[in-house]
């Protein structure tokens, strides 16, 4: 295995899962604000499952996003 590849590779594969989950999260939060199914000052559970083939790896996170 070639450490520097795999490790260009992995930081890149966290960086995309960091920016376009904080997008979506951010566009949810704002929609339901907009809507009133939110009121801005509330804590939402949120977890994050990440799952690798090949070396049969799940990973969950749980944690709180607050809002306000």
């Amino acid at each position: 295995m070639n450490e520097d590849v795999f490790n260009t590779s992995l930081r890149r594969f966290l960086k995309k899962v960091g920016i376009t989950s904080q997008r979506e999260i951010e566009i949810a939060v704002r929609e339901a604000i907009a809507d009133g199914r939110l009121k801005g000052h509330e804590k939402l559970p949120a977890k994050m499952v990440l799952t690798v083939g090949g070396v049969s790896l799940t990973h969950e996170i749980m944690d709180e996003i607050e809002l306000g």
